[in-house]
């Protein structure tokens, strides 16, 4: 009211030189426009109080979409968990099968974060099922530039086993890598590249043919065309956890609440098994 003060005489003074104007008439003039200019004040003041409240609830979304989106999107890649080298990914719902195939040594149910530390002191971790998949992680699995013909009996004879069996392997480093399918002792797709060719059986998948990924004979070398293209090597375990994705699931995509949530199996392997 102390701004509407001043301009009070002005309007007085405006209201009387207008003919025909009462006193009453005056005073009823100005309490409207007093009225009317409260009224535009205390919407103002309302339409701000409201502008603050919905920026304040956009805020309070944002941040629970982005927590959410946190824990949705979480991967193994986290400072806590390294990316597997190698793994198996398996058709099974029963982890139990899975280890009796694999002969595990003193199974112990341990959670994800536990099993994927143990995995590398040449163990193996068995995850819970995975839309249908099981998950075989540990430095214990064979490595095709060590041995290319071992990890073949030993993918062969896991098949026999457990039916459909998926194997990849990848080192980022020097870029090797490989991966399998194998389905009732058979070998389905078989890649493998350490410096050379080791292994290609089978004709390549649909997926591989999507993903670029190339693909040499035993007698052929893996070159660049140009300086400006990328290492086909590195380009290849650039993207074996993609064509993981594309055949079975992809470990470093799995939903980080199963961390948490679901136990897998941990235990070592016989010695005769792994090499």
């Amino acid at each position: 009211m102390t701004d509407v003060v001043p301009i009070l005489p002005f309007l007085g003074e405006a209201a009387a030189s207008l003919p025909g104007v009462r006193d009453n008439d005056l005073i009823t003039i100005l309490l409207i426009l007093v009225l009317g200019m409260a009224l535009g004040v205390g919407l103002i003041c309302l339409l701000l109080v409201v502008h603050f409240l919905r920026s304040g609830r956009l805020a309070q979304r944002r941040m629970a979409n982005k927590e959410e989106w946190w824990f949705s999107e979480r991967k193994f890649q986290a400072s806590i968990f390294t990316t597997p080298t190698r793994w198996l990914a398996v058709r099974c719902g029963n982890p139990l099968v899975v280890q009796a195939a694999l002969g595990l040594n003193r199974p112990t149910p341990c959670s994800w974060e536990e099993g994927l530390s143990v995995a590398h002191d040449q163990k193996l971790f068995i995850s819970p099922p995975i839309s249908g998949w099981i998950l075989v992680m540990g430095s214990a699995l064979p490595e095709p530039s060590e041995d290319v013909d071992h990890c073949f009996r030993f993918l062969q004879t896991l098949s026999r086993k457990l039916g459909h069996v998926q194997f990849f392997s990848v080192n980022r480093v020097v870029h090797h890598h490989a991966w399998v399918q194998a389905e009732h002792g058979q070998i389905q797709r078989a890649y493998a590249w350490a410096g050379k060719t080791l292994w290609n059986q089978g004709p390549a998948t649909l997926a591989e043919v999507q993903l670029g990924l190339k693909c040499y004979g035993y007698t052929e070398t893996m070159e660049r065309t140009s300086f400006l293209q990328q290492d086909p090597a590195a380009l290849n375990a650039e993207r074996v956890s993609l064509l993981a994705a594309r055949w079975s699931v992809d470990p470093n995509t799995i939903d980080g609440r199963r961390l948490r949530a679901c136990q897998g199996i941990a235990g070592d392997i016989s010695r005769s098994r792994a090499t």
